[in-house]
Formats: C-alpha cells, sequence, structure tokens
C-alpha cells in the first residue's frame, strides 16, 4: 500500500468512525451488517463500544428509515406451553389452537408439540400439519426434534411435518453431563441429523439449549459450536434463555455480540420469565438486532412461564415503534381459549388480557376521562375488542355513575343520582361486586316512589337443609318497639313469612296474599350479581306489587316483603 492509499484509508477509517458514534444501538447493529469483512467490524467495536444507551428514534445520520422494522412471532404455547404443570392439551384442543394461532391472530410460525412424545400427540399433529396443508400453513408449523440422526427426523415425516427444530446443547456442561459428549462429538451429531432430515425434505432450525448460561460461563464453547454447524444449511438459530436468568442488559449484550460475530445467520431469541424479566429481555433483545421472538398464550410454560405473546406484541409495537402480523382483536379471544383449555385461569390484572385492566375504579378517574379522556392511554380496550369499565363500589364517584348510565343509555335527574351513588358506595362499603348490569336493580330500587320505614328488619338467620324445613329467627323494630320470632317452612323465605306473620298477628296485621313472585339475575352468572325478586300481593281487592334487591335472593324476597308490610301500614296510619 503507497502513501497515497494509506492517507485515504485513514481518512476513511475517521470518517466511518464518526458516523458509527452517532449512531444508536440498533442502527449501530444495522451498520455492522452491512459491512464488509470482519476487520472492518473489528476496528468499528474497538473504537467506541455499541451505544446501548441511545434509543432507535434520536436524530442520527443513519436514521432515514421510513418502514418500521418487522418482528416476527412464534407462538410455542402448543410445545412449550404445555410444559406448564398440569396442563395437557387434548388433540382436538391442539387443532383448534392452532388454527386460532394462525388464522386468526394471524402469528407467523406455530410450534405444535415434541416428537416421539406419544401417539396421543402424533395424532395431534397428523391433524394440524393435514389442515395446515390444506390452507397453506404448512410451512409455519414446527416441531421439536431431538439430536437422534432418524428417529425425531422420521416422526416429524410421518406427521406430515416440514419443519423440525433440533434441541441442541447449548452450554457445555449440559453437552458434556447430560450428553455425555465432547463438542466434536456433538457437532458430528448435528451435522448427520440435519443432514438426514435435509434429504427427507425438512427445513431445519437448531435451539441452542441453555444457551444464556452456556455463553456466560463457556463462551469459547458456544462460539465453536456455531462455528461447526454454520454452513450446514440451517435455517434459524434459536438462542433460549432456559432458566430465565438473564437481564435486559446481559440480553442486549449478548445478542449483540452474537450478531457481530455471526453477521450471516438468522437468530431467533426465545426467553422465560423467572425473573418477571420476559418482556423487557424480549425488547433489548430486539434492540439488540433479533428479528423473531418466541412467547407464549398467557405466559404459558415451565416455571414462571415464557413471554407473554400479549405483552411482547403491544410493547414492540408502542414502545420500540416494530411491525407485527398479527391481529390485536383477536388476542383476548386466544386468551379466553388458552385459559379453558389448560385450565390455568389468567389473574384480572394481567397486562391486556386480565379482565380487570380496563376497569377504572377511583371515581376522580372516573371524572378525569368524562371531562377530556385524561386518563386514557395508548392501550385503548377497542384495540382489543374490548370495552372501558367505570367500577361501581365504595370508590365510585359522579363520573363514575354517569358513565354507566351513558352506557346503559339512562337519564336521571342530578337529586336521583345522588341517591342511588348513596346506596352504591353503601353496597361497596359492604364488600358487594356490583356491576352495570346490577345497575337497573338499584335504581329501581331506589327510586321506588313510597319507602316507609314503619318496620326495620335488625336481624335475620335463615337456615336450609337436604329434606329437612327450612327455619328463620328474626328480630324486627316496629314503630320504635322490638319484637323477636321464629318460624319454619318449605323454604327460606316460607320460613321468614311465617316469623314475621306471628309478630303482626301481635298488632292486627294481615298478611295479604301473594299472588306472583319473580327473580330477576343479571346476565353473566355471575354468582356474587344483585337479584331482583318482585312480588305481587293481593291487597284489600287490589294489586300491589313491591321490589327487593340483594346479592342473595332470599334476602331479596325479604326486603320486597318488608316494603310492602311498610307501604300498608302507612295506609292504614
Amino acid at each position: 500500500m503507497n502513501v497515497r492509499q494509506m492517507s485515504g484509508r485513514i481518512l476513511m477509517l475517521e470518517v466511518i468512525g464518526r458516523l458509527w458514534k452517532s449512531l444508536s444501538g440498533l442502527e449501530q447493529v444495522d451498520f455492522l451488517r452491512d459491512m464488509r469483512g470482519y476487520e472492518w467490524r473489528r476496528y468499528l467495536l474497538e473504537s467506541a463500544p455499541l451505544n446501548a444507551a441511545r434509543q432507535p428514534e434520536e436524530h442520527s445520520l443513519m436514521n432515514t428509515r421510513t418502514t418500521a422494522r418487522h418482528i416476527k412471532l412464534l407462538d410455542t404455547t402448543l410445545r412449550d406451553g404445555e410444559q406448564t404443570q398440569g396442563v395437557s392439551f387434548a388433540a382436538k384442543e391442539k387443532v383448534n389452537i392452532a388454527r386460532a394461532l394462525l388464522q386468526s391472530l394471524k402469528v407467523d410460525r406455530i410450534e405444535v408439540a415434541s416428537a416421539r412424545v406419544s401417539e396421543g400427540e402424533k395424532k395431534a399433529v397428523i391433524d394440524i400439519n393435514a389442515w395446515a396443508a390444506q390452507e397453506g400453513f404448512l410451512d409455519k408449523v414446527e416441531v421439536l426434534g431431538f439430536v437422534d440422526h432418524k428417529k425425531s427426523v422420521d416422526w416429524v415425516v410421518e406427521t406430515g411435518g416440514r419443519v423440525i427444530n433440533l434441541l441442541a446443547k447449548g452450554s457445555e456442561k449440559h453437552c458434556r453431563e447430560q450428553l455425555g459428549r465432547t463438542l466434536d462429538q456433538h457437532i458430528q451429531d448435528i451435522c448427520q441429523t440435519v443432514a438426514y432430515a435435509k434429504e427427507q425434505g425438512l427445513r431445519v432450525n437448531v435451539y441452542l439449549e441453555d444457551w444464556s448460561n452456556g455463553y456466560q460461563d463457556s463462551r469459547a464453547y458456544v462460539f465453536g459450536l456455531l462455528e461447526g454447524i454454520q454452513s450446514i444449511g440451517i435455517a434459524d438459530f434459536m438462542l433460549p434463555d432456559t432458566l430465565g436468568v438473564m437481564t435486559p442488559d446481559e440480553v442486549f449484550a449478548a445478542m449483540t455480540d452474537m450478531i457481530t460475530r455471526f453477521p450471516e445467520l438468522e437468530f431467533d431469541f426465545h426467553p422465560h420469565n423467572d425473573y418477571g424479566l420476559a418482556t423487557a429481555n424480549v425488547m433489548a433483545a430486539v434492540k439488540a438486532g433479533i428479528n423473531t421472538i418466541h412467547c407464549t398464550v398467557n405466559c404459558l410454560g415451565e416455571r414462571a412461564g415464557n413471554a407473554s405473546l400479549a405483552e411482547v406484541a403491544v410493547v414492540l409495537k408502542d414502545k420500540m415503534g416494530m411491525s407485527l402480523s398479527i391481529d390485536e382483536t383477536r388476542i383476548g379471544l386466544l386468551s379466553r381459549m388458552v385459559e379453558n383449555f389448560s385450565g390455568k385461569w389468567v389473574a384480572a390484572n394481567a397486562p391486556i388480557v386480565g379482565a380487570d385492566v380496563f376497569t377504572q375504579t377511583a371515581g376522580i378517574h372516573a371524572d378525569g376521562d368524562l371531562k377530556g379522556g385524561l386518563y386514557i392511554t395508548a392501550l385503548r380496550p377497542e384495540r382489543f375488542a374490548r370495552k372501558r369499565i367505570y367500577a361501581l363500589g365504595k370508590m365510585s364517584g359522579k363520573a363514575s355513575l354517569a358513565n354507566n348510565l351513558e352506557e346503559l343509555g339512562l337519564t336521571l335527574s342530578p337529586e336521583d343520582q345522588a341517591k342511588v351513588l348513596k346506596r352504591i358506595v353503601k353496597l361497596g362499603d359492604s364488600k358487594e361486586i356490583i356491576t352495570v348490569d346490577d345497575l337497573p336493580f338499584i335504581i329501581a330500587d331506589v327510586l321506588e316512589s313510597r319507602d316507609y320505614n314503619y318496620t326495620r328488619l335488625l336481624n335475620c338467620y335463615i337456615n336450609s337443609g337436604l329434606d329437612v324445613e327450612s327455619t328463620a329467627s328474626i328480630r324486627v323494630n316496629i314503630e320504635g318497639k322490638e319484637y323477636s320470632s321464629s318460624g319454619s317452612g318449605n323454604g327460606g323465605f316460607a320460613a321468614f313469612i311465617d316469623a314475621v306473620s306471628r309478630i303482626l298477628e301481635t298488632r292486627n296485621f294481615l298478611m295479604p296474599a301473594l299472588i306472583d313472585y319473580e327473580v330477576h339475575i343479571p346476565r353473566g352468572g355471575n354468582t356474587s350479581a344483585l337479584t331482583e325478586c318482585i312480588i305481587t300481593w293481593s291487597n284489600d281487592g287490589k294489586e300491589l306489587k313491591t321490589r327487593g334487591v340483594d346479592s342473595n335472593q332470599v334476602l331479596a324476597a325479604v326486603k320486597a316483603t318488608l316494603r310492602m308490610i311498610n307501604i300498608r301500614m302507612h295506609a292504614q296510619a
């Protein structure tokens, strides 16, 4: 190299070095991939470390991309998710979940089983592959296999599959102590199995099991393994944090190193949630340049589970500006399906899919939303085919009630709203669970035009049993005087009527005949829902209807009866 060439090279290095330092961490990874030759990449890394602190949206010379980067999701609910304690999907359940994942939610890839587990598992995979082939999804269906030459490959081929994910050992400790093999022997075994799989027409991906520990404890082994198998036709190299031990900083550094050392290889990231860091680790991996993430519905998986598909999808889109294939409106549907089939119930406060995550409880929040959407974020429930709910209870305010009245299409005067709100707070204070479906019952009960207090129930104990008469013991206050009585009958309400009739007889009050008895319960099957009881009485030749509302069906009837008694006492006063 002459002096002019040397000067030109030095100038070029200075220009590239300045450009390098101006980039964010993600842009640096992309730039490295575009650089030809390991010497250039090594020079850049030695001149300045990867800029992890700066976000990709910051201004830089390389920030000229106009389209969002696309991230693929591989859902492994049917394989890794089924390793959750107590979860075993039936064959038909697996087929339905697979169809929903690919056809409804539109994930990019699914992993549906481990090879050679059982005949039932094989039948399920055959059915999934048959449907997938018919619908054009067969290349998106993958099965975990083992480095066992022909056995796993033949199993996948017999099920009609096209993709096998080989489970190789990503740490020297696992290779040595679990397989009893050296690195060279393991590489030889992998090459043999991959060659046979490709002869059978399969696409081959490889898991580096326990890669996170392997990278930390035996990095030379990991690099040696990849160098030995990088040129044998493997499509994706899957890097699992098998025991969920890594932090986001560790994930970013390790992934950046892997991508830099092996820029021609495609890497997936397979996180676990043992430290509660799965979603954060996904963000770090994507920031480092990883383009495929493994996850499960409802965070299913061994121990603390895998990364939640719902959390990953929303975080990548909202917080990192990434593009994904999935239909967000179907996330809730898939969550409920997997919840029912697995028997593992989702926490009410689980992000995105929990029952309560779009519920505002505090009255001040409802007030802020009513006045200007002050507590609304990008996580709008409509994105996920859900609705915002304003809880009714002791923390409710006027805005909480107003929002729910609007939902029901009801209008109340300010005076009546105050009465209804007072009842709601009282019910909430006694730990009653109140839903919007209960509201019409509460309104009707509170706004009953004739409400008097000649007779007040102080205590009521009702006992019912199988093949025995029900009994009731009551204590009431009638116009300042206390009375106690007991009664029996065919059911709790009949026993109450017997007991209260005995008291009223002493005051020359004759109980009217009961003509009709209606019970109304809100839709949804909530066992704690309020019950409305409407009783029709024969009152001096005319019909009198009274209403009672309580979460206990018998007590709702008791309240309706007390209202009737008070109305008649008022008429006789």
